[in-house]
């Protein structure tokens, strides 16, 4: 019986000792949204597999909504960063919109990843932000993606150029005159050429980008336009180029 006592003293005090140590606080939190209006991408639920496996790995904390509720001064002012993991079509209200431009004016930032080009098409601050926006595609295809800017976060495990299989977006002129290109695809190793309708290209000719940042109305924004497929959400150079942009719209740092 006595022997019993000290047992449980023992993990009383032990319990007491655990609760004692304080929890590391994580980096930043971010808000990861995925809601959609037009096209609905089979990957999100990959995507958000993935960028909880970044904030487990990276250390930074995250919530997944849908809900365009999430967009009020009140509620987002938690955050460091709001990720448009493959969003479509117009997805929040005008004074939702109002929220993410006060949230961005106050020094936060902003990450697109994919179809985050193909949202809020008449939202002029939305797409000024994000850059570009998306305007057509082909096939997916292999083709050679070349790396820019090899200094920027999450780009320094990949080589110069390499093959890269992707629904490759064709993008309409720049909406921004401040746009940092790190990523582009040379058109020359694929079949740009897509028609939709009446709509239809030969590609964008010498310079095809596919990801850049910006500093943007006091705030951060990255986008990236690779991220179509499933399975690119467990490629180890995809994780590490997302995470570099989230990394930067975070903290504003990893640039020399």
């Amino acid at each position: 019986m006595f022997k019993r006592y000290l047992a449980a003293l023992g993990l009383s005090a032990l319990a007491t000792l655990v609760l004692a140590i304080p929890a590391q606080a994580q980096q930043f939190k971010v808000l990861v949204f995925t809601k959609t209006m037009g096209w609905h991408h089979e990957s999100i639920h990959d995507g958000i597999t993935a960028m909880r496996t970044l904030a487990q790995r990276h250390h930074f904390a995250m919530d997944w909504h849908e809900d365009a509720a999430v967009f009020t001064d009140e509620r987002l002012k938690q955050y460091q960063v709001i990720i448009f993991l493959l969003t479509s079509g117009d997805i929040l209200n005008e004074e939702q919109q109002a929220a993410m431009e006060r949230f961005i004016q106050s020094g936060k930032g902003f990450v697109g990843i994919h179809s985050a080009s193909d949202t809020e098409y008449d939202w002029d601050w939305y797409t000024r932000m994000v850059g570009r926006t998306f305007h057509i595609h082909p096939e997916i295809q292999t083709a050679r993606l070349e790396v820019l800017k090899p200094d920027f976060p999450g780009l320094e495990l990949m080589p110069k150029k390499l093959w890269w299989t992707e629904e490759w977006y064709e993008f309409g002129a720049e909406r921004s005159k401040h746009l940092n290109y790190i990523l582009a695809v040379n058109e020359k190793t694929y079949n740009p050429a897509a028609q939709w309708g009446e709509k239809k290209t030969g590609g964008m000719g010498k310079f095809h980008p596919v990801a850049w940042y910006q500093q943007y109305d006091g705030g951060r924004a990255f986008y990236t336009a690779l991220g179509h497929q499933p399975a690119t959400y467990a490629e180890p150079l995809f994780l590490a180029h997302v995470y570099g942009g989230i990394f930067w719209a975070a903290t504003g740092k990893g640039l020399d």
